[in-house]
């Protein structure tokens, strides 16, 4: 869960307000689920290799960021055509391929890849917090800010716990298998993952109490914007724009 290799850089989106690159994630990701059509679509594929290439990531790590997303939608191109109701492809015995479920299939691929890069693009390239500070500074309720900053957060201390209980299964010679016994331990190790972390929960939450804590994180810096950051949204909006118009009919 480590983002050091995304947050790292000195790209032009690495330098942008990350008011600004939040609130495009968000524009692009709204328009790339509601569109249906395939040039539209692929277009938001294409916008976001581009948003990607202007963030100079590494190849590797995006590369494997999709593995892991297309392996579910994998599972979806397994289904799908064989489940959705349409018009008949072709038949592999009992089984039926529609033309409905392969389109269905396609149109979810495109989508997942193409708002997962924006988001890897614009979104992962910012640190947490610089995130929450920015959905602050755009207007969103606070304690849903403070929400996602503590879940965040958490997410990082139950990977840890994770890590230490399995390392001290290890030393005690525990070889997962299909058995009984390797469902009884990991049982056992998710009830006292949750157990450890909600004793640490609440000794951190003491420890912020000792240091001042009411309620409120503040900021040691305000975000600014400049002249590239209005470009670059205002670019965006228009190449939504034109990809709107291109879905619905206006432009052929």
């Amino acid at each position: 869960m480590n983002q050091s290799s995304f947050i790292d850089g000195d790209s032009l989106i690495h330098r942008m307000d990350p008011r600004f690159r939040v609130l495009m994630a968000m524009l692009f990701s709204v328009f790339a689920a509601v569109v249906e059509g395939f040039m539209t679509l692929s277009g938001c594929l294409i916008l976001s290799l581009l948003l990607v290439a202007m963030s100079r990531l590494s190849i590797v790590q995006v590369f494997r960021r999709l593995l892991l997303v297309n392996g579910m939608i994998l599972i979806f191109w397994l289904l799908l055509p064989l489940t959705v109701a349409g018009e008949a492809l072709f038949t592999l015995g009992p089984l039926t391929v529609t033309e409905a479920g392969v389109l269905f299939a396609a149109r979810l691929t495109l989508k997942s890849n193409s708002i997962l890069l924006a988001l890897i693009a614009l979104v992962a390239t910012c640190p947490v917090t610089t995130i929450g500070h920015a959905l602050k500074s755009l207007g969103f309720p606070e304690k849903l800010v403070y929400l996602f900053l503590i879940t965040c957060r958490y997410l990082f201390e139950l990977e840890q716990e994770y890590q230490r209980l399995m390392t001290a299964a290890k030393i005690r010679c525990f070889q997962p298998g299909n058995n009984m016994h390797t469902y009884r331990t990991f049982a056992y190790l998710l009830g006292m993952l949750f157990v450890r972390a909600s004793l640490r929960g609440e000794r951190v939450y003491q420890a912020m109490c000792c240091r001042g804590f009411n309620g409120r994180f503040y900021v040691l810096r305000e975000f600014r914007s400049s002249i590239v950051d209005w470009l670059l949204l205002n670019s965006l909006i228009l190449a939504i724009f034109f990809l709107g118009l291109l879905e619905w009919g206006v432009v052929r």
